[in-house]
Formats: C-alpha cells, structure tokens, sequence
C-alpha cells in the first residue's frame, strides 16, 4: 500500500478545515456526548449541546483575538440570560416583561455591527434554551438543584468557545482563503454571464439579461464585502506579512475586475444592430468567456494553495480581437454612417478595458503582493466597525424610529414572543416552550422570508419526528443514538443557511434522539408538531399585523441612496479624470458604496415581489426602475475602468461641467424620490451642459492619440448617462403617479 505524500495529506487536511463551522461542532458535540456516557450524566447531555449550539450561532469570522474578545462578550450575555430567565422562570408576568424588553435590546443591537447582532441573536436562542432545560428539569422525578441547568448551558457554550479560538489561532488564514475562493467563483459566474450580452442577435432580451446581472452584481458584492471584513480582522497595526498579505493584494485585483467586468461602454441593442453581419461581438464575448473561467481557475489554485497561471488563451483571444478591429475600420464605411464609426470606437474601447482586465488576473500570480505587482500604492482598508462605544450607541440611537426597519422588527418580535408565551400558558401546553423558540426562529424582518420559514419549519418539523421515530426504533442501543444525535447536529450548521427544511429537520432529530437517552421521546412527538404550528402561525401573524415592513412602502428611499451613491462615484471619477488615475482609499470606498447600494436596490426589489400583491402596485415600474439603474452603474463603471488624466483645456472643462452637472441632477431625482414627487425637466445649467456636450466636436490630432481616445470616450460615456437618467426620470415619475389602480405589468421582466 502506497502511503499518500505528505504535500497531498497536507492539501486534505487543508480542505477539512475549510469546512470550519461543522467540523468544530462534530469536534465540541463528539466531545460532550463522550464524557456524559463516561461520567454516567445522560441527563446533562440536553443542556450542554443547546449551550454549544448557542455558542456556535453567536460565533463569527474573526483573528484569535478577536474571537476571544467576542468569545467573553458572549459568555457574560449568556450568563445574564440564563440565570434571568432561571430567576424569574416561575413568575409569569415579570417573566413576560423581561422577555419583551430582552428581545426588543437585543434586537436593536444589531444595529452596532454582525458580530454583535450574532451575539444578540444566539443570547435570545440561549434564553429559550433555558426555558426548554427549566421545564423538563422541573419534570425529572428528581430535579435537579435550581442553577444546574444554566450552569450546564455556560459550560456547553465555554466548551464551543474554547474550540472556536483555539481552531481560529490555529488556522489564522483558512477563513479569508475559502472566502477569497467562493468570491473569485462567484466574480466568474459574473463575468461569464456578462458575455452573454455580446451576442448580435436582434430579438435579444436585454432586460431579463440586465437583471439577472444586477441580481449575480448583488451576490458579487456581498462576497466583496465578507472577503473585505475577513482580511481586515485579521490585519494588525504592522503591514500584514506572507499569505495575509497576498490575500489583501488578490482582493484589491477582484475589486477592479469586478468594476471592469461590470462596465457598459454603449447599448448592447445598438451594437447588435449595428454589427448584426460581423464577428465583433462574438469575439467580445469569447474573450469575457474565458476571463470568467479564469477567475474560476484563480479560485481554484487559491483553495490548493498553488501557483496560478493565467494561460495563453485570453491573450491570443484579445490580438484576434484587436485584428478583427482593424479589419473593421479599414473597411469602407457608407457615407453619412456616423453611428458605425462611433460604435466602432465603443468597441475599441470595449477591447482596451477586457486587456486591462486580463493584465489584473495575469498579476494574481503566485507572489506576495500581487496588488503591488500592478502599480498600486494605497492598500488601505475602510474601517466599517464601530470606533468606540460612544459610535456604537449612536448606531442604535440612529435607529430607534418606526421608519427603521429594525425598530419595527424589534417590536414585533417582541409582542410575538408575548403573544406566544400568553397562548402557551392559556392553553396549558405541555413542552409549551417550543412555540416561543420556534416564534423566534421564524420570525425574520422580511415579509418574504418570514412566510418561506413558515413552510420549512413546520415541514421540517414533521420529517425530523418522522426521522426521529424511525431511528429510535430501528436503532434502540442508546450509543447508536448517541452518535446519530452528534450528526444531526453538524448536518444542521452544514445546512442552516441553504437549506433551512434540511436544518430544521436534523435539529428536531437531535432534540428527540437526546431526550431519549433521559425519558421516552415519543411524549414529545405531539407537542413538538403542534407547538411548531402555532408558533409560526404566530410569528407569520406578527409579521403581517405588527408594524409591517413592506419593501414597496420604502423602496423609494433605497432607490434615493443608490442614486445619491452613484452621484458621489461620478464626482470620484471625475476628479481621477483631472489629477490623473490613483486606486486611493478615497476613490474606491465611493465606488464600492455605489456597488453596495446597487445591491441594496436588488434585494430590496426581489424582497417586493415576494409581498403580497395589494401592497405592491408599481411593482413593475420599480423593477424597471432597478434595471434602468444598474446600467447607469455600468456605465459609471466604464468611466472609471479607463481612468486617465486628460490634458487641461476648453474640451475638458465641458466635460467636467457635464459631469458635475449630471452629479447634481442624480441627487435631484434623489431628493425628488425621497419628497414624493420628481421633476423630470432639467435645470437651466443642465440644459447648457447638454447642449455642449452634443457641441463638442472632434480635435485636431492623430485618431490613435490616447489622450484624444479618453476625451472621446468620456463624451460618450457621458451622453449614455444623460440618456440613462431621462430614462430613470421617466420611470420615477410613473412610480410616483397617484394611483388609479395596480399598474399594468404586460411585458415586464418578472423578479424571480
């Protein structure tokens, strides 16, 4: 038998630790479940799982010693609400109280950050765990002394704590290098689908194409986003040094190729018209095509830990390109064809901006500063965590009105729970307990996703107890059980946040298979289904009674802070037209705000069509609302892809007095969002900077000239823009409309 070499254990055993959460779990579950049957103490198998599990819910990516920052936070919440709850458990209306205003503060402490909204969250699930433990000691023939069931839920908790700093000491980078490849697969995806677009097919829907983008764009962000929070947990005040190092560099590159890849340089429809009878646009596309599966491939030699290479392909791809330009501006082109020859440039620039982007992935090579490979001198990273506990609570403060979203969640969680706990008591339900739990599992701030959990719970509910008896009676050996409760456990933080029914299922299986080590489970089985049911049903009502927070009623005010960001974009990039081009800290915080907001429009849509319908009316007007506004994004992204300074003159003046004006005019249409109605008519110093936009005529000098070419194309960038907003008026101003009724949606793309 040939023994494996060690580069290749070394690489398995790298991979095993990428499943970070589950392994931990099997590690900290396994662990427990041992000792309780070598000490004899089944009984204290209950609370030290939901300890651990609690644990494991309030646990967030972070260095060693931020984890054990958070670590000791989470344990003295954790205290604070066992022993409350322990204190007042036999006391029904100061029990009921507490409750309320526990889970109304916690809630709001979400506010501060996710590290502190995880630890709010799992300190709610925590006090419920006691409850659960509470009530069934108080069933034992003999019950226990009065503190032994917090006290078992501090030690579970300790327990997953001590393994979770000690698993991130050990493997400092493996979270930021699995966050890197799930971003760099996620940017292929993207850039793949992106070539899509190019094909010159006249009956094409662009629409539909423009908002699974914008949707694949919102999933791009956010792993941009968990990538950023995950190097710079880990960044200290010294230049960071080896793999942390390179990570940051690989994560400035994703950042500028996603601004590259997400760039428009004119209307698709007009360039498949146009070159309907030409392999232009093909070519286009087979280069952005193999730029995606090269992003694939960086993600893959990121999670082997190997060189990267970036091939031959995309660069014999780009010459052939190149060629097949040339080709095209040598042909004779029909007098009066004005719009070829402008197109023709669109696509010259098109082909400069996809080299750019192949020489941002050939730079991710196997070095330790692949960013500074590239030229880039500020690699600075924006702070988003609060700086003191003075910006913490005025975090909170911000957000303690009925118009927060979180407020109203805050709230209604908490009448929820009262709700569910006064049911609980009127109808004398035995292991009644489950219905405050499953109230808070179910109850999210979303509409949407409130009413999907519904469903998932209570099917999930029904598979575990039907799983659940199944196993006990095939399986009666208490170690068989033993051992199928600690797969259920990790099953569950392997599948919590994709697979929710899945999730549910396993957690009910583990809660009867470790109640039968103590008692008979099979009491349980009909408690547990009905007090599922009644909790969701409860927080189902809640989320529909209780301070609604529907999408359609603000979806305005999301699409006012995505304008107002991309007017701050426009400004950033101008300004690197003037001073010349820098990737300064400045510059990209205002291009990742814009891309954020974006996201943040996308969700907020998707989230709408998920409303019930006589609460969305202009749905259809702001799905197109959202459309029309991604691809203004994209052709700010094409300004800020081709980044020059241009020299100083009457042209460049024209052109910044456009942009400024354009700037201004998005904050306008913001504003106009925000107060209820919008002017769709431009200023009078639009109108002048319109007017010489269009004037601006062709300069003196050689074709080729690269100053002349970013002239050219920040005119007609520019103009795209302009179009791009008229259109965005247009559709803002049928949003805002008095309604007459629901608004006819024949024709519009459908949010999936």
């Amino acid at each position: 038998m040939n023994l494996l070499p060690l580069d290749t254990l070394r690489l398995h055993w790298q991979a095993l630790a990428a499943r970070a959460q589950p392994l931990r779990v099997l590690l900290v579950l396994g662990g427990l479940m041992a000792a309780c049957r070598a000490t004899g103490n089944q009984e204290a198998v209950i609370p030290l799982f939901l300890g651990a599990i609690a644990s494991a819910l309030a646990e967030t990516d972070d260095s060693w010693q931020g984890r054990l920052r958070a670590q000791f936070v989470t344990l003295v919440c954790f205290a604070v609400a066992a022993f409350s709850v322990e204190a007042l458990f036999g006391r029904p209306l100061l029990f009921i109280v507490a409750l309320a205003l526990a889970a109304f503060a916690l809630t709001m402490l979400g506010a501060v950050g996710a590290r502190y909204k995880a630890i709010a969250y799992a300190t709610l699930i925590l006090g419920m765990y006691t409850t659960l433990s509470a009530d069934h000691a108080q069933a034992m023939p003999v019950p226990p002394p009065r503190w032994h069931e917090p006290v078992l839920l501090l030690a579970g908790a300790a327990c997953f704590g001590a393994v979770s700093v000690a698993w991130s000491a050990l493997f400092p980078a493996q979270p930021v290098k699995a966050q890197l490849e799930r971003l760099f697969h996620v940017l292929g995806d993207y850039v793949q689908y992106k070539a899509s677009l190019f094909e010159p097919l006249r009956d094409l829907d662009i629409e539909r194409k423009r908002l699974a983008l914008a949707q694949l764009n919102a999933a791009v962000v956010s792993e941009l986003n968990a990538t950023k929070e995950a190097i710079f947990s880990r960044l200290g005040p010294r230049a960071p040094t080896g793999r942390i190092a390179r990570y940051r560099g690989l994560y400035l590159i994703a950042q500028d190729v996603h601004e590259r890849a997400s760039s428009s340089h004119d209307d698709y429809r007009a360039l498949a018209d146009t070159f309907f009878h030409s392999d232009l646009l093909y070519r286009c596309q087979r280069v952005l095509a193999l730029q995606g599966e090269a992003c694939h491939r960086l993600a893959q030699s990121i999670g082997r830990r190997e060189p990267f290479v970036a091939g031959s392909q995309s660069v014999q791809a780009l010459a052939e390109l190149r060629s097949a330009i040339a080709h095209a501006r040598s042909q004779a082109v029909p007098e009066g064809a004005m719009q070829r020859a402008a197109l023709l440039r669109s696509i010259e620039a098109l082909a400069r901006n996809l080299a750019q982007l192949d020489g941002q992935l050939a730079g991710a090579s196997h070095t330790a500063h692949p960013a500074a490979r590239l030229g880039r001198t500020d690699m600075s990273l924006f702070d988003r965590s609060p700086q003191s506990w003075r910006d913490a609570a005025a975090r909170v403060r911000r957000q303690l009105t009925p118009r927060s979203p979180l407020f109203r969640h805050a709230v209604r969680l908490a009448v929820a729970l009262a709700v569910g706990y006064a049911v609980m008591r009127s109808i004398h339900a035995k292991q009644g307990y489950w219905i405050l739990l499953t109230t808070l599992f179910v109850c999210q701030q979303g509409y949407g996703d409130t009413i999907a959990r519904m469903g998932q719970r209570i099917a999930g509910t029904a598979v575990g107890v039907v799983a659940g008896w199944a196993l006990i009676e095939l399986f009666p050996q208490p170690l068989v059980q033993s051992v199928l409760a600690v797969v259920a456990g990790v099953v569950f933080f392997a599948t919590r946040s994709s697979r929710y029914l899945v999730a549910t299922a396993c957690m009910t299986l583990l809660v009867l298979l470790c109640f039968n080590q103590v008692i008979d489970s099979g009491v349980l089985i009909v408690p547990r289904l009905v007090d599922t049911a009644i909790g969701s049903v409860i927080a189902g009502l809640a989320v529909l009674l209780v301070l609604p927070h529907w999408q359609s009623r603000r979806i305005h005010e999301v699409a006012s802070a995505a304008l107002r960001n991309e007017a701050s974009y426009l400004r950033a990039i101008a300004a690197q037209y003037r001073d010349g081009a820098s990737d300064t800290l400045a510059y990209r915080l205002a291009r990742r705000n814009a891309h954020n907001a974006d996201a943040a429009l996308t969700t907020a849509v998707s989230e709408m069509f998920r409303e019930p319908g006589f609460v969305r009316p202009r749905a259809g007007v702001a799905l197109r609302f959202l459309i029309q506004a991604h691809t203004l994004l994209s052709y700010l992204s094409a300004l800020g892809a081709h980044r020059m300074q241009v020299p100083e003159g009457p042209r460049r003046a024209v052109l910044e007095t456009a942009a400024e004006q354009l700037a201004q005019a998005l904050e306008r249409l913001a504003q106009g969002l925000e107060a209820g109605a919008v002017d769709v008519q431009d200023s009078a110093e639009a109108v002048q900077a319109r007017r010489a936009l269009s004037a601006l005529g062709e300069a003196e000098g050689a074709p080729d000239d690269e100053a002349e070419a970013a002239l050219r194309l920040v005119r007609t960038q520019l103009s795209l823009l302009w179009l791009q907003l008229d259109a965005l008026r247009e559709h803002a101003h049928a949003w805002l409309a008095p309604e007459a009724g629901p608004a006819p949606e024949q024709g519009v793309v459908q949010a999936p």
